[in-house]
């Protein structure tokens, strides 16, 4: 029976043989059964250990009978808003909604709600007053404390009270979500599961936590944001699976929430398992009259080879979510899957992706991670890399070579992102070479997000030097290839640091390796992360320094348009920002400047010197809300 989809309406729960489901899985997303979607392997987790699922996804949340399909679950209901935060998926930085929903049916935008995970256990409760609820997922987990909530401006309670839940299973989810179900199974209460790690629990009896560090109190760091700054540093420090302690934080003396040490990772061989399950690597064939899932297209016959990630962007929110460790399928798993994935009929050749948060890391950061930990406060490649850091592309060059051997394959691809710093600090050039020979197709995606070594800091990333001796052997490879191929680099805007004098910096970085990017990323406090710490505080929570911070509107507009500083649109905020900063010098015709002294109704072009025919391409939208993406 594992060979279908999982039920979603009470007549195929019947159709099983079924009476009732152990477990009511309750979506954001759509349902789309494959080993990228967290639902999924959720689900399919749960299945193997003999529990019977059924999914609901994007129910009415204005229909009470939408969570009631297949009646009371015997155990309880796992909510999560999907692959993204809610709020990130319906809106923009400049908290304009979103057109699409690559992630709904047709990419059809308002098929869920805002805050879509307390909206649906507020749902739920409507209907079931004591049915236990899980709550996972990336919304649950990057609010899983007191959080600084940017569409609101204001710092909001830990999502486990706002929305009513008894559980968060926070980070990956699989070692939590298991235990959690073996302990309802086993006819424990819900109230009584306080010793799962990777998981945050709610109690009014402070003496049932031990062994804890207390974080300021929630009123404290409504009201103090150096106390908040304070409290995220705890956190951050405390991600770690080895040596994390357990924390909570109290709400006008009366509640705990109590967050216990991260879930240990996986191993090898639990990854391996994870992705065997029979996935029918699809969405569900009821979505096909109304377009199909978007989001599937990209990652169909993409390759997830690791996660987790060491590189600690300040901006990105793995560090709290999938935490510092990276963890990896072996080979041959991976190897299976791709065989698997060629025989689709949809299949044309083509592998889009070998990777993951970072495509290159097939590896711990170094021989003792796995056994103790990441260092607490120390970080593996800023601002250079560990001594102790192992730099090895063998691994996954050899991975790479094994798949594009694989018959009926005509070309692999690695989209993910690379650490370029990581790459430069491999004295062994051969992974660079064959990257640039067999797997990419014009251009190599990488993120050096500024060139500013002011801003560079405060984003956690080396100094502009390591990107250019980057770009340096980049050159010098396809040079000695002949092929004609370009980074593709993404920008960020207005991230804390940077002020109207680093935007310029970029601009003139820019027009001297003559390029003209498409799109520009701004800066984005979503929950979770140091940068979002720094913007609402203007303290960086890990050094305690004061960060400059740009919220103006119309300022930011400024630092964007001068990072696009060729697109006529932008000309008059162009020569606002270098009048501002007294840069006359950047207006004129000279070759150095960056716009005329008058706007000219077509794009301008320097004289003597040709037209730039280089293409960049768009940033594609974030997996994670921070993404990473992913990551």
């Amino acid at each position: 029976m594992n060979n279908q989809f999982l039920p979603i309406n009470k007549k195929e729960m019947l159709a099983r043989g079924w009476e009732q489901v152990d477990f009511v899985y309750v979506c954001g997303d759509a349902y789309v059964d494959h080993p990228s979607f967290g639902a999924a392997i959720i689900t399919r987790l749960l299945e193997s250990r003999g529990y019977k699922i059924g999914f609901i996804a994007q129910p009415n949340w204005k229909d009470d009978g939408s969570i009631a399909i297949f009646g009371e679950p015997r155990l309880g209901f796992f909510v999560s808003s999907g692959n993204m935060d809610s709020m990130v998926n319906h809106y923009t930085v400049a908290k304009k909604h979103r057109g699409t929903d690559a992630f709904s049916p047709g990419g059809k935008m308002g098929l869920r709600p805002d805050r879509a995970v307390t909206v649906y256990c507020n749902l739920i409760r409507r209907t079931y007053k004591d049915t236990p609820i899980i709550i996972g997922g990336l919304e649950a987990s990057l609010r899983r404390m007191a959080h600084y909530d940017y569409w609101s401006n204001s710092v909001r309670r830990s999502l486990l009270l706002e929305s009513g839940a008894d559980l968060i299973s926070y980070g990956m989810g699989e070692h939590s979500v298991v235990e959690i179900a073996e302990a309802l199974d086993s006819g424990l209460d819900v109230r009584d599961i306080t010793y799962i790690d990777g998981t945050v629990f709610k109690t009014k009896n402070p003496d049932i936590i031990y062994d804890a560090i207390q974080l300021p109190d929630f009123e404290e760091i409504t009201e103090s944001k150096k106390a908040y700054a304070e409290s995220f540093k705890i956190q951050y420090e405390n991600t770690d699976p080895f040596q994390g302690k357990r924390l909570y934080e109290t709400y006008g003396g009366k509640t705990f929430v109590v967050q216990n040490p991260p879930a240990k990772p996986l191993t090898q061989m639990e990854m391996d398992d994870i992705y065997a399950l029979p996935y029918m690597r699809a969405y569900h064939p009821s979505y096909e009259k109304l377009g199909g899932i978007p989001a599937l297209t990209e990652i169909k016959f993409s390759l997830t080879s690791n996660r987790g990630c060491y590189g600690e962007c300040n901006f990105c929110a793995l560090t709290m979510h999938e935490g510092r460790i990276v963890q990896c399928r072996s080979q041959e798993s991976i190897i299976e899957e791709a065989k698997t994935m060629i025989e689709d009929r949809d299949f044309k050749g083509y592998i889009h992706d070998v990777g993951g948060p970072t495509a290159e890391f097939r590896r711990p950061a170094c021989d003792k991670q796995m056994k103790v930990g990441a260092c607490k406060n120390k970080r593996c490649l800023f601002p250079k890399p560990c001594s102790n850091l192992v730099v090895d592309h063998s691994d996954y060059l050899k991975l790479l070579r094994r798949l594009r051997e694989l018959p009926k394959v005509k070309k692999v691809f690695v989209r993910s992102g690379f650490r370029y710093d990581y790459l430069v600090a491999d004295p062994n050039k051969t992974f660079l070479k064959e990257l640039c020979e067999h797997h990419i197709s014009g251009q190599l995606r990488v993120a050096p997000e500024h060139i500013s070594d002011n801003v560079l800091k405060n984003m956690g990333k080396p100094g502009v030097e390591v990107y250019n001796a980057f770009l340096k052997e980049f050159e010098k490879i396809n040079s000695k290839t002949g092929k004609e191929q370009y980074i593709v680099p993404y920008l960020m805007s207005s991230h804390p640091g940077s002020r109207l004098e680093d935007a310029i910096a970029l601009a003139e970085y820019l027009r001297d390796h003559h390029i003209h990017p498409d799109q520009v990323q701004d800066f984005y406090p979503t929950p979770g992360t140091v940068s979002t710490t720094m913007y609402y505080t203007g303290i960086h929570p890990l050094t305690g320094k004061k960060v400059f911070v740009e919220t103006n509107p119309h300022e930011k507009a400024l630092q964007r348009a001068l990072i696009q500083y060729k697109k006529p649109e932008n000309y008059d905020l162009v020569k606002e920002a270098l009048l501002k900063a007294h840069r006359e010098d950047l207006i004129g015709f000279d070759k150095q400047c960056l716009i005329p002294p008058r706007k000219m109704k077509e794009n301008f072009s320097h004289p003597n010197k040709k037209k730039n025919t280089k293409k960049v391409e768009k940033r594609p939208s974030s997996k994670n809300g921070n993404t990473k993406k992913k990551r």
